[in-house]
C-alpha cells in the first residue's frame, strides 16, 4: 500500500523518482498533440458541383463525417448529390440528417448522430425542399 500512495504522491507533487512515470505520461500525450486519428475528423464542403460527390464519398469510406451545404449548386444539382449520398450513406451503414435548408449531416457507422432538428416550414417559405 505504501507502493501506491506514494505513486500518488509523486504524481500531484511531480517528484522525478523512480522512473518518473508522469513524464512518460505527458511525453506520450506531447507525442500525439496534434495528431488526428483519420476517422475523427468532421469535414464542412459546399460543392459546387456534382463532381465533389466522390470527394464527400471518400471521407465518408475514411470513416468522417461530413456536413455537406448545397447552397451553390442548383437544385437539379442538390438532389443528385443528395441522392448519391444516400447510396453511399446505405452501402456503408452511416446516418444522413438535413440540419437546415440544403444543410445536410453524413455520418459514418462509428459516429452516432443524437437528436433530431426540427422543420418548421411557414406560409411565406419559399426556399426548396431537397
Amino acid at each position: 500500500m505504501a507502493k501506491k500512495s506514494g505513486f500518488i504522491k509523486n504524481l500531484f507533487n511531480g517528484s522525478e523518482e523512480d522512473g518518473t512515470i508522469e513524464d512518460e505520461f505527458y511525453n506520450e500525450i506531447e507525442t500525439k498533440k496534434g495528431e488526428v486519428d483519420p476517422g475523427n475528423k468532421m469535414i464542412l464542403i459546399e460543392p459546387r458541383a456534382f463532381s465533389e460527390s466522390q470527394q464527400i464519398a471518400n471521407y465518408l469510406k475514411n470513416r468522417n463525417s461530413v456536413v455537406v451545404n448545397l447552397k451553390r449548386v442548383t437544385s437539379d444539382q442538390a438532389k443528385r448529390i443528395i441522392d448519391f449520398l444516400s447510396g453511399c450513406i446505405y452501402a456503408i451503414g452511416g446516418t444522413m440528417q438535413k440540419v437546415g435548408v440544403g444543410i445536410y449531416l453524413c455520418a459514418p457507422k462509428n459516429i452516432c448522430v443524437d437528436g433530431e432538428i426540427s422543420e418548421e416550414k411557414g406560409k411565406d417559405s419559399e426556399e426548396e425542399d431537397w
